[in-house]
């Protein structure tokens, strides 16, 4: 009988402590959605459309096409920053990409607007259509049809 009491008051006991330690465990918001906060309240006009998988979709009236992509199994970046513009990129379009990426990456946003507007601009007759470069610990990859121009900057996981 004394037995069967001792056993009883440990299993109660050890269901106890595991509740409280579940309750009190800060729960964690996904990381991606922080940031996807941050961009919202540090850029005016931008918005948060859905979230599909690992990408989270945005909306800014500068871009055709805005995206934050966040890390993957097995994939070698941290963060992906993808936009969209006209073929001829308008001031403010320089300026989105610039501040998302400063805010996405934690760099300087005249750093970001600099290798953003540096990429954009490299595509042309001479260098054709699609531009890569690394420019501040980024790499930034820059196409263009007839229509749109984009940008995708990433980090490498290793930086």
């Amino acid at each position: 009988m004394i037995l069967k009491l001792n056993v009883r008051g440990a299993l109660l006991l050890t269901a106890a402590i595991t509740a409280l330690v579940t309750l009190a465990a800060p729960a964690r918001a996904d990381q991606c959605d922080d940031i996807a906060k941050q961009l919202a309240s540090g850029i005016d006009k931008l918005k948060i459309n859905f979230k599909a998988a690992n990408i989270i979709y945005l909306t800014h009236p500068a871009a055709k096409e805005l995206s934050l992509g966040c890390r993957a199994q097995g994939k070698t970046y941290a963060n992906e920053l993808y936009a969209k513009g006209d073929r001829k990129p308008a001031p403010q379009f320089y300026d989105l990409a610039g501040s998302a990426a400063a805010i996405i990456f934690t760099l300087p946003k005249g750093d970001t607007t600099t290798g953003a507007t540096r990429c954009l601009k490299r595509m042309g007759l001479l260098r054709g259509d699609k531009v890569s470069m690394r420019y501040k610990r980024l790499n930034m990859e820059c196409t263009r049809t007839k229509t749109d121009a984009a940008i995708a900057i990433t980090r490498p996981k290793d930086e």
